[in-house]
């Protein structure tokens, strides 16, 4: 299976709670960007072609690949497994188009979902409950070594914050703009000082 990727977004009194999963332990775009520099996962996060683990991201561009651990890894991966499959369940098979057919190129399918909590308690009862569950994963102590419990994409947003104060910097295997740039004909941007 593929990272199989489930997004949702909880509003709440501040910042929205962002979650952004995998049912697999990495993602095919780290797992590329290891294999073309030569770098190793942090552990046996793939198996090879022939179920054996391994750190090297390279198992999954060998012929036949090998593929991404699902969450939960060789311990407790039959979780991520079960995620992954409801995942597949809501994006390839209602879209009526996904991994039974044969397909030219990448094959993504996304499902949308919108919950309005007005058709429920209402928007300020879930807000109410939502706000009182972010502050109090907040007001947890956190494990030793950690400076405080962080919410699914609060880290995310803080980070947007300051791209849009300060500007972006992207990693250069992430994205090389100077080629569309020629392409589209459109001048490359000054680097933000």
């Amino acid at each position: 299976m593929t990272p199989n990727p489930l997004a949702v977004g909880i509003p709440t009194d501040a910042d929205p709670i962002l979650i952004d999963i995998s049912a697999s332990i990495t993602t095919m775009g780290l797992a590329d960007r290891l294999r073309r520099s030569g770098g190793r996962f942090p552990a046996p996060w793939a198996i090879d072609a022939a179920g054996a683990p391994t750190d090297d991201p390279a198992a999954l561009a060998q012929d036949p690949p090998g593929t991404i651990l699902p969450v939960g890894g060789l311990d407790h991966g039959h979780k991520g497994f079960a995620l992954g499959l409801l995942v597949e369940a809501l994006t390839q098979a209602a879209s009526g188009f996904g991994r039974a057919d044969s397909s030219a190129g990448w094959g993504a399918s996304v499902w949308v979902q919108v919950i309005d909590p007005a058709m429920f308690a209402g928007r300020e009862a879930f807000i109410r409950q939502t706000s009182w569950l972010a502050a109090a994963c907040r007001a947890n102590p956190p494990r030793p070594g950690v400076s405080a419990v962080r919410l699914p994409g609060e880290q995310g947003l803080a980070r947007k914050r300051a791209a849009l104060a300060n500007g972006l910097a992207l990693h250069p295997e992430i994205m090389d703009l100077r080629p569309w740039a020629e392409r589209l004909h459109v001048p490359v941007p000054a680097p933000y000082a």
